[in-house]
């Protein structure tokens, strides 16, 4: 049989379909018709006819029996499940892309990055800077004298901060939570997966092939694929290698912003699941994750809406970058992340592994498509509506970023992507508060923040220092007066030695010991972030929407993965 095309444009043999009864469908139930694979049709007789989901899932002509009886072949209102997905998107296209674009902001303005920039804070920011730059022409020394303190001041805490959360590492873990019984199918819930790609037409079958090893039914498995419709080249991959036929296939609109947020949103309105999930290109979580996941959020209460998995580099030993790279992110993903939860204080999450309550997320507005960190965006707005966010004990493994250039844009945009949060959410700072506590707020001055602020101050403090050090300038030296001067250096060699510490001690929990030599140059690796930071503050100005995108499949690692799953797939095609 001929593999049908991925296309959302209706096909002849829809055009023979009876013309639906437009007022018995609401774009307001599109989640009940995507959970329950029916849709109201016409009304005969008083009654509805639905639009079914066909039992056994396969397509018309491949049927005979269904369940043991005949399947009506001519009757065009029972189709397969993708085909049905494709229906009910074609019937609600524009309500889905006003949603996906616009839910967020329409709700609430002030939790959306669309206007980042209001007309009020732009006015006060001019009369600020206006302001400080009057009183540095005015009295120069004092007002660099007292800049300095406060940027060492805010250095020193946030080191402070850190050594909490390495303190509370220290404290007994909970034990882990065991998997839910998997032969007890009936009782687990249907998972969306989304896989948001773009231009990742490479990365598909290792992708595919990672989705297939997950421990769960097959039956409650809900694959998005979620394509851009310009990204012809990922398109065809996915049509060759008939990602068609076992996932759904949803393409993506050129309007609004191109971003993984927009897109996911789109996977949103048209989930079946309970829970739904996000995985990118290159991810290669644990098989047991589901079953994991499932297990945290039937011991937690309602007002957990979240789990995170912890998210880890298979190729940490390809370079120098890489090896930092996965130093940084044990840190963050196997110490930090736990010691927030445990402070009840908001979790900026992962752009990945993150699994979260359907409905609930559906009640947030979902993603802001606008946000380019939208995992860390959408973290805030979990707690500061009173919900709780979970680490999870299990890992998924992804690609570290191995080319410096590929690097910084991938970095520059997480930078500019927690600016852009921490814009947003200090709109309101007293909702965070409310539910979190002033640790809350402080966590996201001192943890968000504090990662895209040291990167902009360290290098400036490390240049003043050395230039005072080693020429000693009047101007520069009545800049460091005792005992400032004693802070200075305080927050400059014991701050740094302290961070190099903790990534020395990032990959202890994994025991992957011979990555901890690698610590010792950190120092290097931070001035990359800080010009990454840079970038972002520039980008935050002048393309505070655009999605820099990041390039897969550059280790041989990778590359391996991706010639595995193409010889199992073709292995499976001939048997």
């Amino acid at each position: 049989m001929t593999r049908p095309a991925i296309t959302l444009q209706s096909s002849v043999e829809d055009a023979a379909l009876d013309a639906p009864h437009d007022e018995l469908q609401a774009f307001s139930r599109i989640r009940t018709y995507a959970r329950n694979g029916r849709m109201p049709w016409r009304r005969l007789k008083g009654r509805r006819r639905m639009r079914l989901i066909n039992a056994c899932m396969v397509s018309r002509e491949e049927a005979g029996e269904v369940n043991g009886k005949p399947f009506p072949l001519h009757d065009n209102r029972f189709v397969n499940a993708n085909r049905f997905q494709t229906l009910l998107y074609e019937r609600f296209a524009k309500d889905i892309e006003r949603a996906a674009i616009s839910d967020l902001y329409e709700r609430d303005p002030d939790l959306s990055a669309y206007k980042l920039f209001r007309l009020k804070g732009v006015f006060f920011l001019i009369v600020g800077v206006t302001t400080f730059a009057a009183a540095i022409f005015a009295w120069p020394i004092p007002m660099l004298i007292a800049l300095n303190a406060l940027a060492t001041a805010y250095f020193i805490c946030v080191i402070a901060f850190r050594m909490l959360l390495l303190g509370l590492n220290a404290l007994p873990a909970a034990p882990p939570r065991a998997p839910a019984n998997p032969t007890d199918d009936a009782n687990l819930p249907a998972i969306t997966i989304l896989l948001p790609l773009y231009k990742d037409a490479a990365a598909l079958p290792a992708l595919s092939q990672a989705i297939d090893r997950l421990d769960y039914p097959s039956a409650k498995k809900d694959v998005k694929l979620l394509l851009e419709e310009s990204d012809a080249e990922t398109i065809a991959e996915a049509n060759r290698l008939g990602l068609d036929r076992r996932y759904s296939v949803i393409s993506v609109p050129a309007g609004g912003p191109q971003t993984k947020p927009k897109a996911c949103n789109y996977g949103l309105q048209l989930a079946r699941g309970e829970l739904i999930v996000i995985y990118d290109a290159e991810d290669q979580p644990e098989p047991d994750q589901l079953l994991k996941a499932v297990a945290a959020f039937a011991e937690g209460d309602r007002r957990l809406a979240c789990v995170q998995a912890k998210l880890n580099y298979y190729n940490a030993n390809d370079n120098w970058l890489t090896r930092l790279f996965t130093l940084e992110y044990s840190l963050w993903f196997d110490w930090f992340l736990p010691a927030l939860q445990r402070l009840n204080a908001p979790i900026p999450l992962g752009g990945t592994s993150n699994f979260f309550r359907t409905e609930i997320l559906i009640k947030l507005g979902g993603w802001d498509p606008y946000n380019v960190t939208e995992d860390a965006d959408l973290g805030l707005r979990l707690a500061r509506l009173g919900y709780r966010t979970e680490i999870l004990d299990s890992t998924t493994y992804e690609e570290a970023n191995s080319r410096t250039g590929n690097w910084i844009r991938q970095r520059s945009r997480w930078m500019k992507g927690h600016l852009q949060t921490w814009i947003v959410h200090m709109r309101r700072p007293g909702a965070i508060v409310k539910h979190t506590g002033w640790i809350g707020l402080l966590s996201v001055q001192l943890f968000l923040a504090g990662n895209i602020f040291s990167a902009l101050i360290n290098p400036v403090l490390w240049t003043l220092f050395i230039l005072w050090f080693a020429f000693q300038p009047a101007f520069i030296a009545a800049l460091f007066p005792d005992p400032l001067l004693s802070l200075n250096f305080f927050a400059l060699i014991f701050g740094n030695a302290f961070f190099i510490l903790l990534m020395a001690m990032a990959p202890l929990k994994r025991g992957r010991y011979g990555l901890c030599p690698a610590a010792l140059t950190a120092p290097l690796y931070w001035l990359y972030a800080s010009a990454a930071g840079y970038k972002a503050v520039w980008q935050l100005i002048f393309r505070p929407h655009f999605w820099e995108k990041t390039d897969h499949l550059l280790s041989e690692k990778a590359r391996d993965k991706r010639r595995e799953a193409l010889i199992s797939m073709e292995a499976a095609s001939r048997s």
